[in-house]
């Protein structure tokens, strides 16, 4: 099945005793063991089923299988957040120490992570100084445990080239890590071209309404632990916290989401609750319809603006002079993401005098609701960041980020023509013609 039928139908069969057609709702902490012997079974991971709502849940199970399915991954977890994702992502990994390289066009928090949080667990992080495959080959080494980008940066708008990075991160016996919020896997599966690890914050474009907080981990299962065993002994040697299991012995190709359950989801417990997941599943079951949705509009919106003479710049793959335009072709089939930033004349005060005069486009912080959203990055998501640090992320003062919904496209257009001309004054002052 495409991943449009997946989304509406994957991990899931009618319940043979209740015929319903909608996943049911487990609300439940615990499950009752038919006997001693079953519950050592189930702990002894001898026998499937489930033991206790922190580790796994029914409902829950649902939406991984189905988050696995649409990105041509074996097995997933979910988890609370999308930042919960990445951290278990990267520390699965390097919990016995090392780096992880990375691009520099990131989220501004996923930043934070990884700058400022994970050097104080003792795993360092090397940014590169683009998202060039050549500039990433230059800082692994034999200490480094993944390669991490985003598919379509946020904000920046970057689309990078996953199949050159993984082939780059192979080479040297470690694994790609690629957060694929953005995309979805309705534009791109990174795994059928090279990834290893997917990240999502379901948060965004896969739950689509801006109501459901929730992360997944996918495990494309194919990179090969074994191989590689000196740089990854956490898979491959008997783990002394889980009465010295083996997890490629256990799991087999599903180590990775293996360990990651057992290790960290069992004992830190950032959880997923089960009604988030009913959720955010409802979300998925469209989020093909409303990612066609999103690009048309987003194009629409990108063409307004470059077309406008009150504005600096636009910032959008889906124009043949991007530099990333080749890219968005290649892996997205010239669908380019609904998200996209640009800069007014006038600079920053003019660009705050236009996000304040937004009425149907919400000011917040999210991306990929159903509604047409801004957010002024070099003051929120990415504030923690250095103006030079925020520059490799593609961000400027006077950036505003665009996430473009599903309204009537004209109702888009226009709350952005008003918004501009209200920032008009600014523009035409002698400071801002300096």
């Amino acid at each position: 099945m495409r991943s449009e039928t997946i989304a509406i139908h994957g991990g899931y069969e009618t319940d043979p005793g209740t015929k319903a057609v909608t996943t049911p709702i487990y609300q439940t902490v615990a499950y009752e063991f038919d006997s001693a012997d079953h519950g050592a079974s189930l702990f002894n991971l001898e026998v499937e089923g489930f033991r206790y709502s922190r580790i796994s849940n029914p409902t829950t199970e649902v939406l991984e299988r189905r988050v696995a399915a649409m990105e041509g991954g074996l097995a997933a977890l979910a988890v609370s957040t999308g930042q919960a994702a990445l951290h278990y992502a990267v520390v699965n990994l390097a919990d016995h120490g090392g780096n992880i390289v990375s691009v520099p066009q990131l989220y501004g928090t996923t930043h934070t992570l990884l700058a400022h949080v994970l050097p104080r667990q003792g795993i360092t992080v090397r940014f590169a100084e683009s998202d060039d495959a050549d500039a990433i080959a230059r800082l692994i080494d034999e200490y480094t445990r993944a390669v991490f980008c985003e598919s379509v940066g946020n904000p920046a708008g970057n689309i990078c080239d996953i199949e050159k990075i993984a082939a780059v991160a192979h080479r040297a016996g470690v694994p790609l890590i690629v957060d694929n919020t953005v995309a979805t896997p309705i534009l791109l599966r990174p795994i059928e071209h090279g990834a290893d690890i997917v990240v999502h914050s379901l948060t965004k474009f896969m739950g689509g309404h801006g109501t459901t907080m929730g992360g997944i981990i996918v495990d494309s299962g194919k990179f090969p632990w074994r191989e590689h065993a000196r740089r990854f002994p956490m898979f491959t040697e008997p783990d002394p916290s889980y009465h010295d299991l083996v997890y490629v012995e256990a799991f087999g190709d599903a180590a990775y989401i293996g360990r990651c359950r057992s290790v960290y989801q069992r004992t830190t417990g950032s959880v997923l609750p089960p009604m988030s997941a009913f959720q955010l599943m409802q979300g998925i079951e469209t989020v093909a319809l409303r990612v066609e949705r999103h690009v048309e509009n987003a194009r629409r919106v990108a063409e307004f603006l470059r077309d406008d003479p009150r504005t600096e710049w636009v910032s959008y793959a889906g124009f043949p002079e991007s530099q990333y335009h080749d890219l968005a072709c290649r892996y997205l089939g010239g669908r380019v993401p609904s998200l996209l930033t640009f800069g007014i004349k006038g600079g920053f005060e003019a660009g705050k005098s236009f996000y304040d005069a937004l009425k149907l486009v919400k000011r917040l912080v999210n991306i990929g609701d159903a509604k047409s959203l801004a957010c002024h990055p070099a003051s929120t998501t990415h504030r923690q960041m250095t103006a030079e640090e925020q520059r490799m992320a593609g961000i400027s003062p006077d950036t505003i980020r665009l996430s473009i919904g599903i309204e009537h496209i004209d109702d888009i257009i226009e709350d952005l023509d008003q918004a501009l001309d209200a920032a008009r004054p600014l523009r035409e002052t002698p400071q801002a013609a300096e």
